[in-house]
Parts: C-alpha cells; sequence; structure tokens
C-alpha cells in the first residue's frame, strides 16, 4: 500500500524509547510510530500535543507512522487529558464529564486541525 501524508496530534510519547501513538487527522484508526532501524538518532522529539504531519502505513493491520515532521510543538498540550476525560474542548473546567450516552462523547477537531469544516471523533466510554 502506498503511503498517505497526513496530520495528526501526539496523544502520547515516550521520549527514552522514541516512541508515540498519534490521533490521525482522517479520525481513522491511531497511528504508531517508532523510528526506523538505523535511523534512531535521526527521530524527532515527540510530546503529547505536538502538531505533526506524517506518512501513514498499514502494515498488518497496524497503522505505522513514518517521515515525521513536528509542524508545532505543544499545539494542543491538553488534548490527551481531555479525550480521557470525555471533555470538551471549549469547557474550561478540569473536572471530568458526566457519564453520556455514546452518541454525545464527541470532540471538535477543526481548533486542532485548522479545518474549514468541522470534523467529529466519537469516543467509547
Amino acid at each position: 500500500m502506498k503511503p498517505q501524508n497526513m496530520f495528526g496530534v501526539v496523544l502520547w510519547s515516550d521520549t527514552a524509547a522514541q516512541k508515540a501513538v498519534i490521533w490521525c487527522e482522517d479520525q481513522g484508526e491511531l497511528a504508531f510510530y517508532t523510528p526506523a532501524e538505523g535511523s534512531i538518532h535521526d527521530a524527532p522529539v515527540l510530546d503529547a500535543g505536538d502538531l505533526i504531519r506524517f506518512d501513514v502505513i498499514v502494515q498488518q493491520n497496524v497503522r505505522t507512522a513514518r517521515n515525521l515532521q513536528v509542524m508545532m510543538p505543544s499545539h494542543s498540550p491538553d488534548l490527551p487529558e481531555k479525550l480521557r476525560a470525555g471533555t470538551p474542548s471549549s469547557s474550561s473546567t478540569t473536572e471530568p464529564a458526566k457519564k453520556t450516552p455514546d452518541t454525545q462523547k464527541v470532540v471538535e477537531l477543526a481548533q486542532y486541525f485548522d479545518l474549514d469544516a468541522p470534523r467529529k471523533l466519537a469516543c467509547s466510554g
């Protein structure tokens, strides 16, 4: 399969192991990043909330990110916490959201990707 170029936000990273989990702009499965063999010293330093551009390749039903470029460090540093809490991105509270039906657990992504048309992601509880 040919690599597809897309944007994403780092949800989790391990700096020592140079690994990351990425939320993709197409709202598909998460992408996983580990540096390619032999290029461990060229790998970018990633932190949760970084806006990145990358090539995604599906290998054995797993989305793998390659050729990462950090577009904006710390673009959305609170996004992982908001997703865990189920809190809408416009909320100013730090308390976890009340339980709602799955159809109402939606996060607006337009502000994270500067898109004209809002995109949504349904989160399972």
